[in-house]
């Protein structure tokens, strides 16, 4: 298992089961605001395709990045894994 930095700021994720065709992707990315926020992008679906993305606001980089490490940790727990 690969250890995250200490403060990513874009995180690419997949789950991939031959058995069960299961080709997917989950991106996770910090982005700053217009209104000095941060925006986290959330991007998933089938790997090869451009998926869906929905985008949550916050007020600072702090939550933010908190928000973002709970998503990922709840996706590894779901058997996905950092991409190289």
């Amino acid at each position: 298992m690969q250890q995250l930095d200490l403060f990513p700021e874009d995180i690419r994720i997949e789950r991939v089961d031959f058995d069960a065709n299961m080709y997917r992707f989950y991106r996770l990315r910090l982005l700053p605001d217009l209104f000095g926020g941060v925006s986290l992008l959330r991007e998933w679906g089938r790997i090869g395709t451009q998926g869906q993305h929905r985008i949550d606001c916050f007020v600072d980089a702090g939550s933010a990045a908190d928000a973002m490490i709970a998503l990922f940790r709840a996706k590894q727990k779901r058997g996905y894994q950092l991409t190289v």
